[in-house]
């Protein structure tokens, strides 16, 4: 059976001189792996480009006994930006590693290729610098696969915005300091929690619309790393490269 889907290309592997396996995330089916058969030939209708990683395309596909086998494919972004620096290439890589560990597989998952596509774009233009888009990405990610900590207040006493609160990655959530267990928690401010809040609540369209000063996107950055790592429970090689780019 033909079908007919647009997707990113978040991961390949070549199986032999001429054939790729890649994984994809469409908005329609989801997560999928699909072989790309003859993609160094010449002639192939499944050109090399359309079917390389951080490339967004329109696919023909069939379906197959375990998995898809793309008849033809034609790329519609290739995202041209990342490729000029390496510190937005190396977080580009990062970001669809973690759509392939978080998006839904063989289900609808448009909300997820809809936010890797414009976290791709923004990186790409060069419209929002990584250190925003980074703890952005990672907590609005989280929240769309139902990992979102409880933002609503103190988890001891309920206070809706401390003065000065505390961040727990393990409690899922903040305290007012002087709740907080002994030694639990990383102090944030009270701005750091109405970001998170943006972040995983807002409409799409409104997602990047904001601004926070560095001082506060540092500790931004901080926790939802800590946070995501702790709920995944294994580190990420594209993680660990774009640490090293940014030593």
């Amino acid at each position: 059976m033909q079908t007919q889907t647009e997707g990113l290309i978040i991961k390949s592997r070549d199986i032999n001189e001429n054939d790729t396996v890649v994984k994809i995330l469409t908005g329609d089916l989801g997560l999928i792996s699909a072989f790309a058969n003859g993609t160094k030939r010449v002639k192939s209708r499944t050109a090399s480009a359309a079917v390389s990683p951080m490339t967004y395309s329109r696919l023909t596909l069939y379906r197959g006994r375990e998995s898809y086998i793309i008849d033809d494919a034609k790329a519609i972004d290739v995202f041209f930006g990342l490729r000029e620096d390496i510190e937005r290439l190396s977080l580009a890589n990062y970001f669809c590693e973690l759509a392939g560990e978080f998006s839904p597989e063989n289900t609808e998952a448009h909300e997820f290729l809809s936010l890797t596509l414009n976290l791709l774009h923004l990186l790409s233009e060069d419209k929002r610098s990584a250190d925003f888009l980074k703890p952005v990405g990672e907590l609005r990610m989280l929240a769309l696969a139902g990992y979102m900590p409880d933002l609503v207040g103190c988890q001891a006493c309920g206070n809706e915005l401390p003065d000065e609160p505390v961040f727990s990655p393990r409690h899922a959530g903040f305290f007012c300091r002087d709740c907080a267990p002994d030694g639990e928690g990383e102090p944030v401010t009270p701005g750091v929690i109405n970001a998170m809040r943006h972040i995983c609540t807002c409409d799409d369209r409104a997602l990047f619309a904001f601004r926070m000063p560095d001082s506060s996107l540092k500790i931004l950055g901080d926790i939802t790393e800590q946070y995501l790592l702790l709920q995944l429970g294994h580190k990420l090689r594209t993680l660990d490269f774009y640490r090293s780019i940014k030593m």
